[in-house]
């Protein structure tokens, strides 16, 4: 069993430090401020659950005292309220135990979603299309803001490739199970003699990062502005608006186009880059980490094949915890916390265990 006590101990002492480091801002700059203020405002119910838990505790050794009190109707009323008392501490001790479990640090930020259809040709696109109608209606749901950066179409109403952005409250921590390859197995429009055919679309999500996240230097970037162009290659607009960054140590590329304006092509495009810089940060502490990572529900790795949505049978699998659900027009209509709530639970699960072992 975790040792509680330790727990509590290391808990209490860092959110003591972190408030008179509040109290004494005039030694921080505005990003630490910020840094430390999110700290701060996570720890927070942590510590009053711990001091709800200690208070119970505390009773709990008066009330076993008076059991042995001369007194047998003060004895008898302490055994009373003693048995009510191990009923919330035990509450208390589950509830505390899930605010342990150890946070993704990027749990609370908003999303860079995007969709790029795989093999399957016209009949990918198409899926990548209907995922793409999925997640909104899911931001729906939600009460999130979805907004797309950029998209590439094809004639058939399919999508080549969209990228996304998603703001709300805990978005990444839900979306993030979605990174990797999704397979569709049904029956394309196209195809005559009724055979299934099996065709995919890779998601990608990756939390939005802040300035203060990710400092990018302006000496790192190349910047290259072009004439934006339409399907077929036909002139958009016929000034240099469409923009593309290039950051040099790393190699990533993001090109904008969507807007007609240089100066919001160019915000968009900063906004996906610093999202795929902390993305790749994220991996590379990842692949250090090949403990936690087995730890994982999935490692989002996006080769990583992730569900299957089987038309003609109406089924749903995830494969990562050989889950099927056969409610698939439902998850299409934004359903998706039928899925995403197992894989979840199963991540606290696991960390449970982990936790239990050290």
């Amino acid at each position: 069993m975790i040792n509680l006590e330790n727990q509590f101990k290391s808990i209490l002492e860092k959110y003591n430090q972190i408030e008179f480091s509040l109290n004494n801002t005039q030694n921080y700059n505005s990003n630490e401020l910020i840094k430390l203020n999110r700290e701060y405002a996570e720890l927070k119910p942590v510590v009053e659950k711990i001091n709800e838990f200690s208070k119970v505790n505390k009773d709990l050794i008066n009330l076993n005292d008076l059991i042995n009190d001369n007194d047998p109707e003060i004895s008898k009323m302490a055994e009373s309220e003693l048995i009510e008392k191990k009923l919330i501490i035990k509450k208390l001790e589950k509830e505390l135990l899930r605010l342990l479990i150890p946070k993704d640090v990027n749990d609370k930020k908003n999303s860079i979603l995007e969709i790029r259809a795989g093999t399957g040709g016209d009949e990918a696109s198409l899926f990548a299309s209907d995922l793409l109608s999925m997640y909104q209606k899911y931001a729906d749901e939600n009460s999130w803001k979805f907004e797309i950066l950029s998209i590439s179409e094809t004639g058939l109403k399919g999508v080549k490739e969209v990228i996304c952005s998603i703001s709300g409250i805990n978005v990444f921590s839900k979306l993030k199970y979605e990174s990797g390859v999704h397979r569709v197995q049904r029956v394309p429009t196209t195809e005559s003699s009724g055979r299934v055919h099996t065709s995919a679309a890779t998601i990608a999500v990756l939390p939005e990062a802040e300035e203060i996240d990710i400092n990018i230097e302006e000496k790192d970037l190349r910047i290259d502005v072009f004439r934006s162009s339409g399907p077929g290659g036909q002139s958009v607009n016929t000034t240099d608006s469409a923009v593309r960054i290039t950051h040099i140590p790393s190699g990533i590329v993001v090109s904008q186009q969507d807007e007609k304006s240089q100066h919001k092509n160019k915000a968009k495009a900063m906004k996906i880059l610093r999202s795929r810089l902390l993305d790749h940060e994220v991996q590379e502490k990842n692949k250090e980490r090949s403990e936690q990572r087995k730890t994982q529900v999935g490692s989002g790795d996006r080769s990583e094949r992730i569900r299957t949505y089987n038309f003609p049978q109406g089924r749903v699998s995830d494969h990562r915890i050989n889950l099927t659900l056969y409610n698939l027009s439902e998850i299409l209509e934004g359903n998706l916390d039928d899925l995403i709530n197992p894989l979840i639970a199963e991540e606290e699960s696991k960390k449970l265990a982990e936790m239990n072992s050290e």
